[in-house]
């Protein structure tokens, strides 16, 4: 790092974990979402595997991790899941996500995977034919997904923001995050979406349940012009790119 002439950070919260001699080097530009490709869709239809499909008239709640892991805040949303089970009795559930670990420790012993632990865990409380593990999918079912669902539930720890997050609010769908700084630096309660405390799974049903009673229309709307204007690989993220490259190679570019 000390040896770098630029760096290059997605998020400024992220930035902000490095040493603070190695912080003026480093550049704030996301990746950038291809706003043409991941947008609002009335008409999507999503299919679960079983051959169901949903669209907006029906109750879909999202949750999407790459690994379904507690980095991703997996066993807060488990023991959440019957509860709000209970007060949404008309909601599918569809969580999207594989068994294995991307980041942190493994699933403690004898189980095999998170999911098998919480399943453990919660399963005798859950109505399983709303609840959808549908494991890693093709990326337009994902995106039909995010436009058809009428809250994207998202949780992480400290730690570097999902795309996932992102893209359900440029898909126009409320986001229901986690009070945590990387979701805080994108997520302004109650304008371009809701927040609630990572482990009071109290209040995730009561703003959940409250959301889906709502018209959150106003703030869905206004969580896609937050990643318009902020977020758009053609218009945002490429250009500071090429920038830097011009800055650090003049008169190569």
């Amino acid at each position: 790092l000390s040896e770098a002439d630029a760096g290059i950070s997605p998020t400024a919260w992220q930035r902000s974990t490095y040493p603070e001699r190695e912080k003026a080097r480093i550049r704030v530009i996301h990746e950038g979402i291809d706003l043409e490709t991941v947008r609002p869709d009335a008409s999507a239809r999503y299919r679960l595997p079983d051959g169901r499909e949903f669209g907006r008239e029906t109750q879909v709640v999202s949750f999407v991790s790459r690994q379904l892991e507690p980095y991703r805040g997996f066993h807060a949303y488990m023991r959440a899941l019957p509860e709000l089970q209970r007060r949404l009795p008309k909601a599918h559930f569809v969580i999207v996500g594989s068994d294995g670990v991307s980041y942190g420790a493994a699933a403690p012993k004898p189980h095999s995977s998170y999911r098998e632990m919480l399943l453990a865990e919660v399963g005798s409380n859950l109505d399983m034919s709303r609840t959808h593990f549908v494991g890693r999918i093709p990326y337009a079912d994902y995106l039909k997904l995010l436009q058809v669902s009428r809250l994207h539930i998202y949780l992480s720890y400290p730690f570097v923001l999902s795309w996932s997050m992102l893209e359900a609010m440029a898909c126009g769908t409320p986001v229901l995050g986690s009070a945590t700084p990387p979701v805080q630096e994108m997520i302004r309660d109650g304008e371009n979406g809701f927040l609630f405390a990572f482990f009071d799974r109290d209040q995730l049903v009561e703003r959940a349940v409250r959301i889906l009673g709502m018209d959150a229309v106003p703030v869905a709307r206004a969580a896609r012009e937050f990643v318009e204007g902020r977020f758009s690989f053609s218009q945002h993220s490429l250009p500071a790119y090429l920038s830097l490259l011009r800055e650090l190679l003049p008169g190569k570019l």
